[in-house]
């Protein structure tokens, strides 16, 4: 069966039009791994056996500043605490935090890391993406940058098979629009944060965490089985910055149209008695059209000039294109026969 030459052009842009809308989902989807994080966002620390504290720790954010425990029962030094949000011992709220601390543990496995050769992130500058180390564990003995390249969603997961710790005094930077809400520690077994260190993400540890004496942690400690057990610390838990909307302001044109209004001359002939005729020239007066405010003015020099004495050609002219036409006409139709 051919195909006429209409049914090719259509196929073409199409198939394009679907190869660009196929290329530009895998670039997001790569761009933004999915993370499902459920009513954990409510929590700055939630556990799954118990949570311990010692002094005086403060827990707020404007994402959620709550504490949590599920299925355990016991939390010691809760008197010390001061927090922004509520607390959820056993109770339903509690259960569905835990359901969905387990999803999001799922989805940070998902995306496809880069292997890093050593397991201390010191003096390092990462850009957005996914790693974890051919030790299984990650450390930070120094300071830690995470770069979004001016990206305000760029996501940076970090995963390590079992621990996770930082040295005293060890830190953590934010550069170039990265924000804490997107930046996320999958830890197999346990995370430890340093005295007096700054640790900026979530942590979901699949076991337990510890933040030692003046620990600062600008993000979340989310523990599946184990407890969290805290020392003097400040948790911070913020929602995600939106980047502003842009606006665009597109400026109207107004188009002037003028149109010329021509006036041709006309001669008229009177038959005044037999034998006798007398031709009175009309001459044309200036006329002028206004539109929108605008005028356009017709002289007598804007008269057309008179074609009567070429008409035959034009119509000779005329007749051999449309001739030429009916044989193009028929041509084309033999050929898609």
């Amino acid at each position: 069966m051919r195909v006429k030459k209409s049914t090719k052009a259509l196929l073409l842009p199409t198939a394009l039009g679907i190869f660009v809308s196929t290329q530009m989902t895998t670039i997001a989807q790569a761009r933004a791994p999915r993370v499902r994080l459920g009513t954990t966002t409510l929590y700055s620390v939630l556990a799954g056996s118990a949570v311990t504290n010692t002094g005086p720790t403060t827990i707020s954010g404007f994402a959620g500043g709550s504490v949590g425990l599920s299925p355990g029962t016991s939390f010691t030094g809760s008197a010390s605490v001061t927090l922004s949000g509520s607390i959820h011992i056993a109770d339903d709220a509690a259960e569905i935090a835990k359901a969905d601390l387990v999803t999001a543990y799922n989805d940070l496995g998902i995306p496809t890391p880069t292997i890093l050769s050593s397991p201390d992130l010191a003096g390092r500058v990462i850009k957005a993406g996914t790693y974890k180390t051919s030790a299984g564990t990650f450390s930070n003995t120094g300071k830690l940058t995470l770069d979004a390249k001016g990206d305000p969603n760029a996501v940076f997961i970090f995963q390590a098979a079992s621990t996770v710790t930082t040295s005293t005094a060890s830190s953590m930077a934010l550069t170039n629009g990265a924000q804490a809400c997107n930046v996320f520690w999958r830890v197999g077994s346990s995370a430890t944060l340093g005295v007096n260190s700054t640790f900026i993400a979530s942590v979901i540890a699949l076991t337990s965490i510890t933040a030692t004496t003046g620990a600062k942690i600008l993000g979340q400690l989310l523990a599946r089985n184990g407890a969290v057990t805290l020392d003097t610390n400040t948790i911070i838990n913020n929602k995600c910055v939106t980047a502003a909307a842009t606006t665009t302001t597109v400026k109207a044109t107004t188009k002037t149209t003028k149109i010329t209004t021509t006036t041709v001359a006309v001669r008229s002939t009177t038959t005044l008695a037999r034998g006798t005729t007398t031709s009175t020239a009309v001459t044309p007066s200036a006329t002028s059209t206004t539109i929108a405010g605008s005028t356009a003015t017709t002289t007598p020099e804007d008269v057309l000039p008179s074609t009567g004495k070429n008409s035959g050609s034009l119509l000779a002219i005329a007749l051999a294109l449309i001739g030429f036409g009916a044989v193009q006409v028929v041509a084309l139709k033999r050929r898609n026969l």
